[in-house]
């Protein structure tokens, strides 16, 4: 019996081990809540004040706390580290609010978050401010980006669009009402045709206006024709489109001006005019001519696009431009029009180069990131704006079909503008599928 008993303690042991290896690589959530979070926990704990002072994250306390400590508790007067205010664990790492003493800021321990990831053993610690005076450590226990995996609570919403996951696993979202023109950058099977069909299938469910300018013949949008309110596909079609567009910025500064607002938020909801996103799959194919009768094309499409990315905001036209490369060796303008972008999204790149066209004007620390994206990681970016702060984003897979069905799904939230009907696509009636007949044959008799 006592044989018995040892084989099956050490069975349940076996099974125990080989269960918690799989869930570390099949479902590290499971594996983290199980072993990562309590373990991380308590290093953190016992090994909070130490780290801060190896990392040089500590301060020189008050002279009121120098003197209470050194003439009423007779204790040897220590730096201070920053006061742990809250402690939170979720379903990926571990959340830590700090408060900082004076003669810290955020930036220091900015600089110190790789000695923090390698002292505590998680994945990755990133930095936020909450508020003045404090932050929080966002500490991610695996790699969330090997599997994306949207947070449940990811919807779209005004124009507020979950499009990726970031690597301390919260939701990425393209927030136009912050960011109204945005700059994607990315080569081939670099993941950035993933990332637009995200943002187009978030887009799709809400009450925008979506105008699609592929100059590829269509061959990325056009599956997305149910719920486009216009779609260019050549250069000479795009020029005509925008040359609207910019019509249309100029009657709705009209509005503005009858009712004295100066943006279109403002305005009453019954005659607020619907939001439109314009969505260029190519830049460099409205940049390039290849003779001398283009360039008059060209300088209209340049033109166009720099005066919506700088006065659209204020009347609701919004900015989604992808491009493999996005520099002056365009040609005139194309800088001009970049400083206007304030959404960057730079996914693999070809070359250095690419990805300080994209972040070094706004986030140059994120350059060198960007330039070592792995081939093996596609969707996987990096994610700035003009703020200065920057993350490591990965977009979910979703396929082209999936889009379009939710497109044709939302095909009735397409609005009444009679200015984009010349340019709305086609859309084939949808052809029901064969069957068996429904009559009944009667036989034929003499």
């Amino acid at each position: 019996m006592a044989d018995l008993t040892l084989w099956l303690e050490a069975t349940g042991a076996l099974a125990g081990a080989g269960g918690l290896g799989y869930a570390k690589v099949r479902a590290p959530r499971v594996y983290w809540s199980l072993v990562g979070l309590p373990v991380t926990w308590g290093r953190f704990t016992l090994s909070y004040r130490s780290t801060m002072d190896v990392c040089g994250l500590t301060v020189q306390p008050s002279g009121l706390r120098a003197f209470m400590t050194r003439n009423v508790a007779r204790r040897e007067v220590q730096p201070v580290p920053p006061k742990i205010r809250r402690v939170r664990g979720t379903s990926t790492g571990l959340r830590v609010t700090l408060r900082l003493p004076a003669g810290l800021e955020p930036a220091d321990l900015i600089a110190t978050t790789e000695r923090l990831r390698h002292a505590w053993g998680v994945h990755s610690v990133t930095v936020a401010e909450t508020k003045p005076g404090y932050v929080e450590l966002r500490m991610t226990g695996y790699d969330v980006l090997r599997r994306v995996r949207m947070p449940r609570k990811a919807r779209p919403r005004d124009l507020v669009v979950p499009v990726a996951l970031r690597e301390d696993g919260t939701a990425f979202e393209r927030d136009y009402r912050k960011a109204p023109m945005a700059l994607t950058l990315g080569a081939n099977h670099s993941g950035k045709s993933m990332y637009q069909r995200n943002l187009i299938k978030g887009l799709a469910q809400l009450p925008v206006a979506l105008v699609g300018i592929d100059c590829k013949r269509g061959v990325e949008q056009s599956a997305y024709a149910p719920r486009l309110s216009a779609l260019a596909t050549t250069p000479d079609d795009s020029a005509s489109l925008l040359a609207v567009l910019v019509a249309e910025m100029g009657d709705r500064f009209d509005l503005l001006k009858t009712h004295g607002v100066s943006d279109l938020w403002e305005l009453p909801a019954g005659t607020r005019p619907v939001p439109v996103v314009v969505l260029v799959d190519e830049v460099a194919e409205l940049f390039l001519i290849s003779s001398r009768k283009d360039e008059e094309r060209r300088e209209q499409i340049v033109t166009a696009l720099i005066r919506l990315s700088q006065m659209a905001r204020a009347v609701g036209i919004y900015l989604e431009i992808c491009g493999q490369r996005f520099g002056s060796d365009l040609g005139k303008g194309a800088t001009m029009l970049r400083a206007q972008l304030t959404g960057r999204v730079v996914h693999r790149v070809n070359d250095k180069q690419t990805a300080e066209m994209g972040l070094a004007d706004i986030a140059p620390d994120a350059v060198p990131v960007a330039s070592l994206i792995p081939m093996e990681r596609p969707g996987t970016a990096v994610a700035a704006d003009s703020s200065g702060g920057w993350s490591k984003i990965r977009t979910p897979e979703t396929s082209r079909e999936e889009v379009a069905a939710v497109c044709r799904a939302f095909a009735h939230l397409i609005p009444d503008l009679p200015a984009l009907k010349p340019f709305r696509p086609f859309v084939p009636a949808e052809v029901p599928a064969a069957g068996p007949s429904l009559v009944k044959p009667h036989p034929v008799t003499d």
